[in-house]
């Protein structure tokens, strides 16, 4: 039996201008380690204002080369949010350091300044905020902490590319940033990831560790262990091509943002993300919460159903230290982190692409009021 609707969840913006950009890559017999490479970290550097940019294979191996990079290890603390995709926590435990979970604010659903403050101790490290769903984390205030503390901060941003945040972009606010370029984040590469930075060291060591450990004495001169996180020309000249475009893409984001707003701006039983300060937000995604009259089984239940009738949906984030391999490790449990535990179990991902049209956003808010 078929579908009421076919709307999915997510779509990459991919024109005519990224298949040609591939093929003429394909026509090239320098499918890696050619000039796509460099071409697409100039021109995301020139974007977001920063020194370096350095290219990787996702943004979870640009996290993991960051907490490498800053010297972080066995028995370090980094102090990071629970409400994130698990990798923002997990490329902390890649290098044998301990994540450190701070609640979250209730209305950004960003980590909470505060709980960051309280968290820290004489084994902590760093600091690494993630950018959730767009908007930036209160990064004025962290980086308060960060400098009374003494200490370094990793802006995971790769949900935000874009975002500007009291003049700057999302990603220059630490003292390293990270994006991500899965196909469903603002700009794709089909796989990828970005640091950038502006300091030096941090960007010297991450071109070293993501191509095997070389640097500068040819192919087969590894004078550090690395890995092999480098992307290729082919996924480079997509991203090159996407960065040329971003604009573009951007405002078909926040069309269809501005759009559920003010379909959904007279419905009490859901809550919109809030913005903290001076922000002009890059959207990733366009979640609403349930009101708190409405339990996990509640969303559950209406996840299920709209996905029966053809509505793309997905609940953001799992708690990560409810995930089974955090609480067999440190033993969490439900209440560690109640605010986070609230918002993540009655959030819903509604369908968010350029593609959607003002009646597709009534048709999906219709059949989610007519569930709730």
């Amino acid at each position: 039996m078929s579908k009421k609707y076919n709307i999915p969840l997510a779509r990459p913006f991919v024109t005519q201008a990224e298949i040609d950009a591939v093929v003429s890559v394909l026509k090239t017999p320098t499918l890696s380690l050619g000039p796509r490479v460099p071409e697409f970290e100039n021109a995301l550097a020139d974007y977001c204002g920063t020194k370096h940019a350095i290219a990787c294979s996702s943004g979870t191996a640009g996290l993991h080369m960051i907490v490498r990079a800053m010297g972080i290890g066995a028995g370090d603390e980094v102090i990071t949010t629970p409400f994130s995709f698990v990798a923002s926590a997990n490329c902390i435990l890649m290098e044998d350091a301990t994540p450190v979970f701070a609640d979250i604010d209730p209305d950004t659903w960003n980590i909470d300044p505060k709980a960051v403050k309280a968290a820290i101790t004489p084994r902590t490290k760093a600091i690494l905020p993630v950018d959730a769903f767009g908007p930036v984390a209160e990064m004025s205030a962290i980086r308060a902490i960060a400098t009374e503390s003494k200490l370094r901060v990793i802006e995971d941003s790769c949900e935000a590319l874009g975002t500007v945040y009291n003049g700057c972009r999302a990603g220059s606010l630490g003292d390293a940033g990270v994006f991500g370029f899965y196909p469903n984040k603002q700009i794709t590469t089909g796989e990828g990831g970005m640091v950038v930075t502006d300091d030096d060291d941090i960007a010297e060591l991450c071109r070293s560790l993501r191509n095997q450990g070389r640097e500068g004495g040819g192919w087969l001169a590894h004078p550090r262990m690395g890995f092999n996180f480098r992307m290729s020309d082919i996924n480079a000249a997509l991203g090159l091509t996407q960065v040329s475009r971003i604009e573009e893409i951007i405002a078909e984001r926040t069309r269809v943002h501005e759009l559920y707003t003010q379909r959904l701006s007279s419905e009490s039983r859901v809550v919109l993300q809030k913005v903290e300060g001076d922000q002009d937000v890059s959207w990733f995604v366009l979640v609403v919460r349930l009101a708190d009259q409405y339990t996990a089984s509640d969303r559950n239940g209406i996840l299920s159903s709209l996905s029966e009738i053809g509505i793309g949906c997905s609940n953001y984030f799992a708690p990560i230290h409810l995930q089974p391999f955090y609480v067999a490790e440190f033993n969490f449990k439900p209440g560690d982190f109640p605010i986070c535990e609230g918002v993540a179990s009655r959030t819903i991902a509604l369908p968010f692409h350029h593609e959607l049209t003002a009646n597709d956003v009534d048709t999906i808010c219709t059949e989610l009021e007519k569930l709730l």
